[in-house]
């Protein structure tokens, strides 16, 4: 027998029929939100160079609109095992590059995505090769003025940023963003940085500054990784690959090739939370080697050493949902902004010389 529905059935069917219906717009509109914030003004393509006898995986961004020449932007990872999108998070810097007319060029770190090698196997003279290597060919390009390169660099890159411009003095500029000096001093600030935030007692701080010191001993002392593990009990998750990196690069100090590069126009990015770098030592540092004129100088006093907002960075819930639906705003205020304007000057300054 068929049952009649009631009114109040209907209007119960109705109250989900259209529940169902708000959720899906929801779940559209804040699919098509996302997606908009993650379009960027920019002309991807995937690039393969040559180093070395190796293969490096990459990519060239170049601007929406026009066939160039462009200017180009060599970028120069930090640490770790970074592609050539550092996950998308390069994409919004490409973006305000491209809106100064530049184009930017990043490569997977070798073992990293498509490229060939193992970026532990490196020393930084090694990466500064590698960055020559990346110039060079896209100096090769009709699309890229090879008059008109410049490079940006993060942490790590501070090592290797100074190598470069020293050796090719028509590199045009250079962005220094959370760079150290002297490798050694900056992981004896990054170790106490962090045992202050995670708020070590004294003898606990005791004891890593003596592990601090044995290992740096068994550094000097050409010690493998296997007298390494039996001499330091915390090995802090250290394996035999990073040991190898370690010890290429523990003598890194980047004083001598900043003194080579006088005068090449430079800004340096520093963060008021980083915890990495000592943010005060790297500015005495290049305000003492390089020419006033040649310096720029940038704080963001709410900045992690990643320039991502403090706050952000130590939101998980906040972290993913600025990544996915407003990545422009990883950044610190301002930041984007500043690295366009930065460029676009020094191409003003090129112009009427």
């Amino acid at each position: 027998m068929n049952r009649r529905t009631t009114p109040r059935v209907r209007r119960r069917r109705r109250v989900l029929v259209w529940s169902l219906v708000a959720v899906l717009l929801a779940g559209a509109v804040t699919g098509g939100v996302a997606i908009w914030q993650n379009t960027y003004a920019l002309r991807e393509e995937r690039v393969t160079v040559r180093h070395d006898g190796r293969l490096l995986d990459g990519v060239l961004a170049r601007p929406q609109l026009g066939d160039g020449p462009f200017g180009l932007v060599v970028l120069v990872h930090g640490d770790g095992p970074v592609d050539a999108t550092h996950d998308t998070f390069y994409r919004p810097l490409w973006e305000s590059f491209a809106k100064a007319g530049y184009a930017s060029l990043s490569l997977s770190k070798p073992g990293v995505g498509a490229s060939q090698g193992d970026w532990q196997d490196q020393s930084m003279d090694d990466r500064a090769q590698e960055t020559l290597a990346a110039i060079a060919w896209a100096r090769t390009r009709p699309d890229i003025d090879g008059r008109r390169v410049g490079l940006w660099g993060a942490s790590q890159a501070g090592w290797v940023l100074p190598k470069v411009a020293a050796r090719d003095r028509a590199v045009q500029f250079v962005i220094a963003v959370s760079p150290a000096v002297d490798w050694q001093q900056q992981g004896r600030y990054n170790l106490l940085a962090e045992l202050r935030r995670d708020g070590a007692t004294q003898d606990e701080t005791r004891t890593a500054l003596r592990r601090r010191e044995r290992t740096l001993r068994l550094l000097r002392e050409g010690a493998t990784f296997e007298q390494y593990r039996a001499a330091v009990t915390e090995t802090d998750g250290m394996t035999a690959e990073r040991w190898r990196f370690i010890a290429k690069n523990y003598r890194s100090n980047a004083s001598e090739d900043l003194r080579a590069m006088r005068g090449t126009p430079t800004l340096l990015v520093l963060a008021g939370h980083d915890v990495n770098v000592d943010v005060a030592d790297t500015e005495a540092a290049y305000r003492r080697i390089l020419p006033p004129a040649s310096l720029t100088v940038r704080h963001y006093p709410d900045a992690t050493h990643s320039l991502v907002d403090d706050a952000v960075e130590n939101s998980q819930p906040r972290l993913t949902l600025t990544a996915v639906f407003a990545p422009r705003r990883l950044y610190a205020a301002g930041f984007l902004a500043h690295q366009r304007d930065f460029v676009a000057r020094i191409t003003d300054r090129k112009g009427t010389e």
